[in-house]
């Protein structure tokens, strides 16, 4: 068995997250406990009960998806997950990395702290915009970005599945974007309710801090591969793990890339650590050649599921 752990990314938080993980299973408990110790706000009071107005702040948002996907990493773990791979869509890289050994569950919380609030502050009075984009072409869309591009700064975000990527930048530009996206043959133009231009260039200051960040922090070996966002696959034998974080952050996401080439590798069994189900949505989308079966872990059933099906397996 090739098992692939997929990670959720910001946005799929919601109030009440690992509340019955918390009460159900000690390591969760005890996983969730030590990352609430490195945080300087109430992290299992806001994931357990909110409120969704600062669960929804970047700088809260993602400790607590971290410390929630670190909580499950480690149930899976104890029951005798042994992954082949694993990968994040954005933040979820952080989780991913966390799992594969490099970094601690608390070190990777207080690292997606200080992102989360590095990024809030890269973008503080910066009128920024993003928005989803079907139906269209890579080459395509990124054409329709350089002729937005006179408006201000306007990039490819995210690669998320065939005919469907994201854009992000400043917002005049985004919505000169998606008028041009609609004339070049775009099915349709969602903006989305973000904080930010994540993962384009004016992402810059974020991008920065972070390296120096990174100067204080020791990085553990990679227990598996991580598929890394800005790679679309492994690192290679040039890349450093915070060289390829740091890039990350001001750069698009190419989660299509990674989960063909995982299906490529012979990955036969997918598990997506939730909150959410936007990862096993992009699966079935992207690989379409075979059925893999994918579980999505959010609650404690479905968690519990997935512990017996691995101990079934093994």
């Amino acid at each position: 068995m090739k098992l692939a752990l997929l990670f959720a990314g910001q946005g799929a938080q919601h109030a009440g997250m690992g509340a019955d993980l918390y009460e159900a299973f000690p390591v969760f408990r005890q996983v969730l406990d030590d990352c609430a110790a490195g945080v300087d706000f109430d992290l299992k009071s806001l994931c357990f009960a909110g409120p969704d107005e600062m669960l929804n702040q970047t700088r809260y948002t993602q400790p607590c998806m971290v410390a929630f996907a670190a909580g499950v990493t480690g149930v899976l773990r104890q029951a005798g997950a042994r992954p082949f791979a694993a990968a994040g869509l954005s933040l979820g890289e952080y989780s991913a990395l966390c799992a594969a050994g490099v970094f601690t569950p608390r070190q990777a919380v207080e690292l997606a702290a200080f992102r989360g609030a590095a990024m809030e502050q890269a973008v503080q009075g910066h009128a920024g915009g993003m928005a989803a984009v079907l139906g269209l072409d890579r080459k395509t869309l990124a054409d329709v970005c350089a002729g937005a591009s006179a408006l201000g700064v306007v990039e490819i975000a995210n690669y998320n599945c065939p005919g469907q990527m994201a854009i992000a930048g400043d917002a005049a530009a985004v919505e000169r974007a998606c008028e041009l996206a609609k004339q070049a043959g775009a099915r349709r133009c969602v903006p989305l309710k973000v904080s930010g231009p994540f993962h384009t260039s004016r992402m810059a200051p974020a991008a920065a801090a972070l390296a120096q960040r990174f100067q204080q922090e020791t990085f553990g070996p990679m227990a598996f591969p991580v598929y890394f966002n800005c790679l679309g696959g492994p690192m290679g034998p040039e890349d450093t793990i915070p060289a390829l974080l740091e890039r990350q952050v001001r750069s698009g996401v190419y989660m299509e890339d990674i989960l063909r080439r995982l299906a490529d590798q012979g990955v036969d069994r997918v598990i997506e650590v939730g909150p959410g189900r936007v990862l096993a949505g992009l699966w079935k989308k992207t690989v379409t050649e075979r059925k893999v079966p994918v579980l999505c872990v959010e609650t404690a059933q479905e968690l519990a599921d997935a512990v017996e099906r691995i101990q079934e397996e093994h």
